[in-house]
């Protein structure tokens, strides 16, 4: 639970907590505090058994820990009666966000297309500037439509 506190935060706790209750309430509070710990945890024990009680033997083995997200994709995942190790290898999100970024843009889906269209025309000897076309707008044909912005919108 306190995993991640250290020595020197303990040591700072213990200091602050002699400082505001005083030496001689200290004990009496740490005594009040680990007995609503004690109750706390209690109240939580029996409740889970009522609900165990309540789920009946169909859930006998339920664990509430499975109700954190993580740890019942984690189990699921380790179970795959579905498959679905099969299909997380098939899918390549990179891949598949790249083809959808270049049918938004408008660019070919082929990289290939894209490699073929930039031998063709280094091949015939026309050398455009990549900074000097990006620089300047391009005018739309008489019969395009007008750009997309999409912050615009």
């Amino acid at each position: 639970m306190f995993n991640d506190i250290g020595a020197l935060e303990i040591v700072a706790l213990v200091v602050l907590a002699v400082l505001i209750f005083g030496p001689d309430k200290l004990p009496k509070v740490i005594q009040d505090i680990s007995r609503t710990i004690r109750k706390i945890r209690d109240f939580s024990d029996s409740a889970k058994a009522d609900i165990r009680e309540e789920l009946g033997p169909e859930f006998k083995d339920f664990e509430f820990d499975d109700l954190n997200p993580k740890k019942f994709i984690r189990k699921q995942l380790d179970n795959d009666e579905l498959g679905l190790k099969e299909i997380r290898n098939g899918f390549d999100l990179k891949k598949e966000m790249n083809e959808v970024a270049d049918a938004v843009h408008g660019r070919g889906g082929d990289s290939s297309d894209s490699s073929s269209e930039g031998a063709a025309a280094s091949s015939a000897g026309a050398s455009v500037d990549m900074r000097k076309a990006s620089a300047e707008p391009r005018k739309p044909a008489a019969g395009d439509p007008p750009p997309f912005d999409a912050d615009a919108t």
